[in-house]
């Protein structure tokens, strides 16, 4: 069975993009500690995204350091290739990008076939409506607030009117879909997104790049 996430609301996703990689269990120990809800871990294949990041062994080697469920967000083209291996490395919620597959019906339905939590991820320039005929499948949707493919950028605001139709319109079928959010999130931004309807959020350098990751934590989780 796929996991339970918390009742808690917001959920904090931090990002390991932006952790000390030459500590990284260590790192996942610390926010873990310090109040994380889930680890965000962001697959980059150089292709969909311009970057390159890691795969399934880092993601196996990471599993034994913490109890975090892992959210794996797939910037990869063809996922449907990787989602089983994956899986079996530690995921417990798998993402895939719409525009990264032809197939978007098949590629959740793999997820949902390996147990796990599906979420489908949207570009800032995507629109929902290609979530129409899936929606109902998908246990959250993944709102990008920046172009992905790096750590550190600025956050688009002209995408807080997409987490609020989002919400409307999830509100208006009575799904129970989450909302996460993922791109220049800080303290500063966090509210506006909340408000929106945002249920998860992933944030990088505001939680890493900082010396108190619960303080960190803690101000995005009651921003103001």
């Amino acid at each position: 069975m796929p996991i339970s996430l918390p009742s808690d609301r917001p959920l904090i996703a931090p990002s390991i993009l932006s952790a000390d990689f030459s500590c990284l269990g260590e790192e996942v120990n610390s926010v873990e500690k310090a109040g994380a809800h889930l680890l965000h871990l962001d697959i980059m294949d150089g292709l969909f995204v311009p970057n390159l990041t890691f795969g399934p062994l880092v993601i196996s080697a990471l599993r034994p350091h913490t109890s975090l469920p892992f959210d794996v967000h797939l910037m990869i083209i063809h996922p449907e290739r990787y989602i089983k291996d994956f899986a079996e490395a530690g995921a417990d919620l798998i993402c895939i990008h719409a525009e990264a597959t032809p197939h978007l019906h098949r590629a959740i339905t793999q997820i949902k076939e390996q147990e796990k939590l599906a979420g489908v991820s949207l570009n800032p320039h995507t629109p929902l409506e290609v979530l129409d005929y899936v929606l109902d499948l998908l246990d959250f949707v993944l709102i990008m607030t920046v172009n992905p493919g790096f750590g550190g950028q600025k956050f688009i605001p002209q995408c807080l009117p997409k987490i609020e139709r989002l919400k409307n319109i999830l509100i208006k079928r009575g799904l129970p879909t989450l909302i996460e959010v993922d791109g220049g999130i800080n303290s500063k931004t966090a509210l506006s997104v909340l408000q929106a309807g945002a249920d998860i959020l992933v944030a990088g350098s505001a939680i890493f790049g900082q010396e108190d990751y619960q303080k960190a934590i803690s101000a995005l989780k009651s921003p103001t």
